[in-house]
């Protein structure tokens, strides 16, 4: 449920990468309690087809924009003063997962994944803070993933720019607190979505188990309404992330055969 802890009930939702996944599970939780919802995303067709699910109680914003693209941010930041002129809830949630060795990554690549994954969510962060201090107490969730925490051979670009997210999460929550705005890291596992292709040869190598869609966004929505700092999935990740943080030698050499088997 989109809401504070300890306050009312958070009334407006601006969602990024809106039009599938994640994104549109956590638009369609977020209107079965009763919130505004503006989604955010590169292609209107899908925004549309995620607004046809919610209620008429939604009354849903579409904004077609590119977060990457320093016009289309300002334009996400007009459109937001004109519905509502406040916030309650930022999920930085759009972003793209590239798979492949490092030596096979080209420079376009590394660019367009931290631009997209680390770099748009900073800066619409930032364009967005008058919103959000209009509506505090509020909050801002990054939506990043477990190889946030554990970096997998084979999607350095990706495990990076989700390590980077993860910072940022931290540096904000400590510089914003005082203002009254609170920031959530989500660290979700592989999801059944379109993205989890790029995981394909990983889920079959390690039997990775993947969430649904809604399962994550129920997560995610618990976090915001207990406040918490940070969510990451029940099961074995939890703990591995834990290892990673107490032994990292364990987890090196656990994933050291993961990719020795991948090159053979």
């Amino acid at each position: 449920m989109p809401r504070e802890a300890g306050s009312r009930k958070a009334k407006r939702v601006l969602i990024t990468g809106g039009g599938s996944g994640i994104g549109r599970a956590l638009a369609l939780e977020a209107a079965r309690c009763g919130a505004k919802v503006a989604l955010c995303g590169r292609r209107r067709g899908a925004l549309e087809d995620t607004a046809a699910l919610l209620p008429a109680s939604a009354d849903p914003v579409l904004i077609a924009a590119d977060i990457t693209v320093a016009s289309d941010r300002a334009r996400i930041a007009t459109r937001i003063a004109d519905a509502w002129g406040a916030l309650d809830v930022l999920v930085n949630n759009a972003g793209i997962v590239e798979g492949g060795l490092l030596d096979e990554s080209d420079d376009a690549l590394l660019e367009e994944t931290f631009r997209t994954n680390v770099v748009g969510p900073m800066a619409l962060t930032r364009e967005l803070a008058p919103f959000l201090a209009a509506a505090r107490p509020s909050r801002v969730v990054n939506v990043g993933s477990v190889f946030g925490d554990i970096a997998y051979p084979g999607f350095a670009a990706y495990s990076a720019s989700k390590f980077a997210l993860r910072g940022f999460s931290s540096a904000l929550r400590r510089e914003w607190k005082p203002l009254g705005i609170g920031v959530t890291y989500a660290a979700p596992r592989a999801t059944r979505t379109d993205a989890a292709a790029a995981f394909r040869d990983l889920i079959a190598e390690t039997r990775m188990r993947l969430d649904a869609p809604d399962r994550v966004a129920s997560q995610i929505w618990r976090a915001v309404e207990e406040g918490r700092d940070s969510t990451y999935p029940a099961g074995p990740e939890r703990l591995f992330v834990l290892i990673q943080r107490l032994a990292p030698k364990l987890i090196d050499r656990a994933l050291a055969r993961t990719s020795t088997r991948a090159a053979a």
